[in-house]
């Protein structure tokens, strides 16, 4: 083995053994980054780049950094974040709650059901995971407890709606792996749509299916009876929501607005809709606006950091020594696929999803398409497979963020129960889309040709 090819084994090696520490992620890139170029230089190691090691070497991760920051597309990022921020204090949600559980508090496992519905709107809507799984706990963990609910069904159903949004477009995932794979947008939106409603769909089933099976566990809700007046406050509930989903995603799919004018759309629509609600004022506008600034700082940074990283792993032959591993299997195409994705689910027990997306993704995609499968289909599947990173312990976001809303009763280990049935269920709808690549690429051939 060449001497590049161990000091990048090393170099990623290093990289998942550092993420354990809780060290900054963007801090461990870019360190490493640092690090491993003067390795290189003192071991004189000839990088894979057309200009070699030197001072050219730097210019060039400046130029890419640079290349980052002023990327038009990524400027939608910072305007999806302060729309689902937004949103989420415009009063809109609770609105939704209480027309949905007049519709189908009836059924067993009705209210787990309102909360699904709530947070496939939520999810076409903010994007958020941290806020839609708050949101989605603080309006439906408290009823559902207070119908005698099971714990963990509950727990599970909030954490794992509240996943969904990082899935179903707008989402802030897709964008940066367009960014990443140079990739439109609009195809990985619209590709997205299907799977987003399949998953969501399989939870619908299992909620019934549960209600059915243990009628204790979900039991039907006290509820008023469904009249007209109660068809008028889900209509009127569900506009707001319906009007910024129809401004965001109906501009982009019509190729009225690119992503970047879209979330431009969305931010004044979700102003426009705290406003008439009465909620916007300074305090509301102070927590979002620092609120999108820290979190847009902290993908950004990440970003930065992956950049380099994936810069001075290119350049030791990281890439092509994945490349030989992937195609060394002794599996067929398929097979290679199907590992890929395995060891994304793995990963995901450890890593976030924008360092698998930022580092793993773009080493990986090139060999798939290669191999000649639709760079649309394998992106949402890579998608899908990492939503499952959000509820897989010990490092599932999904989860932090449910407990720390949770009300008393609700431990870790109630979650962890809860999300399991959901896993399983996400992993259902990663083989139906597997099987199936017309749910990812028909919508975007039908739209784009």
């Amino acid at each position: 083995m060449a001497p590049n090819e161990i000091l990048a084994i090393l170099m990623f090696v290093s990289f998942i053994a550092l993420v354990f520490t809780g060290f900054p992620v963007a801090w461990i890139l870019g360190g490493l980054s640092v690090l491993f170029t003067a390795f290189a230089i003192v071991l004189d190691v000839d990088f894979n780049l057309a200009i070699g090691m030197n001072w050219g070497y730097t210019s060039i991760t400046v130029d890419r950094i640079w290349n980052v920051m002023e990327n038009w597309v990524l400027v939608a990022l910072p305007m999806f974040i302060f729309m689902g921020l937004l949103l989420d204090r415009s009063g809109i949600a609770n609105q939704l709650m209480t027309s949905f559980a007049r519709l189908f508090g009836g059924i067993r496992g009705g209210l787990a059901i309102t909360v699904t519905l709530i947070g496939i709107l939520l999810a076409a809507t903010t994007g958020i995971i941290g806020a839609s799984v708050v949101l989605l706990a603080l309006m439906g963990l408290p009823a559902m407890l207070d119908q005698g609910y099971d714990k963990s069904l509950a727990a599970g159903t909030v954490c794992a709606v509240g996943t969904l949004g990082i899935l179903i477009p707008p989402s802030i995932m897709l964008v940066l792996m367009a960014d990443r794979m140079a990739m439109s947008v609009g195809d990985l939106f619209l590709g997205a749509v299907f799977p987003g409603v399949l998953l969501g769909g399989l939870y619908v089933i299992y909620l019934l299916g549960y209600g059915l099976v243990n009628p204790d566990g979900a039991p039907a809700a006290k509820h008023d009876p469904m009249d007209w007046a109660a068809v008028k406050d889900l209509v009127v509930a569900i506009i707001p929501p319906a009007f910024l989903i129809l401004a965001v995603l109906g501009s982009i799919f019509l190729g009225v607005a690119t992503p970047t004018e879209a979330a431009g759309m969305g931010a004044a629509g979700a102003l426009f809709l705290a406003w008439i609600k009465k909620r916007l004022n300074r305090g509301v506008m102070n927590d979002v606006l620092f609120a999108t600034s820290k979190t847009t700082a902290f993908i950004f940074a990440v970003l930065i950091g992956a950049t380099a990283f994936s810069l001075v792993l290119r350049g030791l032959g990281g890439d092509q020594l994945i490349e030989r591993a992937l195609l060394g299997l002794p599996f067929g195409a398929t097979g290679i696929v199907i590992s890929i994705l395995f060891a994304t689910f793995l990963l995901g027990f450890f890593l976030d999803w924008i360092e698998l997306t930022l580092i793993i993704l773009p080493l990986v995609s090139p060999v798939v398409t290669g191999l000649g499968f639709d760079p649309v289909w394998f992106t949402i599947l890579f998608a899908v497979c990492l939503q499952t990173s959000f509820l897989t312990p010990p490092v599932g976001f999904a989860i932090f963020y449910l407990k720390g809303v949770a009300p008393e009763g609700i431990d870790v280990l109630t979650i962890y129960r809860g999300v399991a049935p959901f896993i399983v269920l996400q992993l259902i709808g990663l083989l139906i889309i597997f099987n199936w690549e017309a749910l990812v690429t028909w919508l975007p051939a039908k739209s784009y040709g």
